[in-house]
């Protein structure tokens, strides 16, 4: 067998940037592919006071390709350099299964994370939207920044919030870095009272972004709680936005923010508005008016991981 080409981060990058990720999340959904709901496991860690959740994603496009991701995602060890977030992707030739790339799992999941979220918003968020508020300053903070800025040239600053206030100091001096017009805040219900665009991903358990304090016509945009016992949001913002997803079926068997309003009385599955397959086909039309609070709850999309690898093998050359 031939050597099997290894993408890495930067590698990912180069092939990746914002506006292309978008276009080709966009055509990839219009296309469809078929993808599993994940295998979620956990995996015990002594010394840890949580397990490592180990995530598998398969998906495919018969007699095309075949792709899988493996990540572990193992919070706790960043003070170390560890990044909490690491795996594989491998891509095969579907009808033969012949492997054709493997890819940097971690750096995949950030660009495409990322990118869906940005596909989303240029259904979701208005056209002139000024401040862009992000909650978390790990690794998707950067990622969101830059390509929410792809598709919403307006935004013209990003205020970021972490629990760790230099941590968000430290996030917002890499993007001042960068020439946009960052800082860090302290004060979570103030900022997200001025944001026009709320973009969320941490492990938080209890909610961050409260409907009381989301002013009208905000899209907010929550890609952490990947489990029913994580959320972000509070049932008040659930209950009142106009609430899309990645993918129903995942939505609704991993979305935290989404299952606990259920739970409690707030939301129904059957308030779902869409899914971005039915956005980007026309199926569902995105934002109906300046004034809507609109929520794009993504918990991550294996069509997406397979539609972002091809996008770099192709890029590279590779692929013909």
């Amino acid at each position: 067998m031939e050597q099997v080409p290894f993408f890495g981060p930067q590698a990912i990058e180069a092939a990746l940037p914002w506006p292309r990720m978008v276009d080709a999340l966009r055509i990839g959904f219009q296309a469809g592919a078929e993808a599993p709901v994940r295998h979620h496991h956990p995996v015990p860690r002594p010394g840890m006071d949580r397990p490592a959740d180990l995530l598998i994603m398969p998906a495919w496009r018969p007699g095309s390709v075949t792709g899988i991701k493996i990540v572990h995602v193992a919070p706790g060890h960043e003070a170390c350099g560890i990044p909490s977030i690491q795996g594989l992707y491998l891509l095969f030739d579907g009808p033969t299964g012949t492997p054709r790339a493997i890819l940097d799992g971690a750096a995949l999941t950030l660009r495409r994370t990322a990118g869906a979220s940005a596909l989303a918003a240029s259904y979701l968020a208005r056209d002139d939207i000024r401040t862009h508020l992000v909650v978390g300053a790990g690794a998707l903070c950067p990622n969101f920044v830059h390509a929410h800025r792809a598709v919403r040239p307006s935004l013209e600053r990003a205020l970021i919030w972490n629990r760790n206030p230099d941590k968000a100091e430290a996030a917002a001096a890499r993007l001042a870095a960068q020439g946009i017009a960052a800082e860090a805040v302290t004060d979570l219900a103030a900022a997200v009272s001025q944001a026009d665009l709320i973009s969320a991903a941490t492990n938080s358990t209890e909610p961050l972004v409260r409907g009381a304090d989301v002013r009208p016509g905000t899209h907010v945009d929550l890609v952490g709680a990947y489990t029913h016992a994580m959320r972000e949001s509070d049932d008040a913002l659930v209950a009142a936005a106009s609430v899309f997803v990645d993918t129903r079926e995942g939505a609704l068997a991993e979305a935290g923010d989404l299952l606990q309003a259920i739970d409690s009385g707030a939301f129904s599955a059957g308030s779902i508005r869409g899914e971005l397959r039915e956005l980007v086909t026309g199926t569902v039309p995105g934002r109906r008016s300046a004034d809507e609070v609109t929520l794009f709850k993504s918990v991550g999309a294996a069509l997406e991981d397979l539609v972002a690898a091809e996008a770099v093998v192709a890029a590279s050359g590779q692929g013909d």
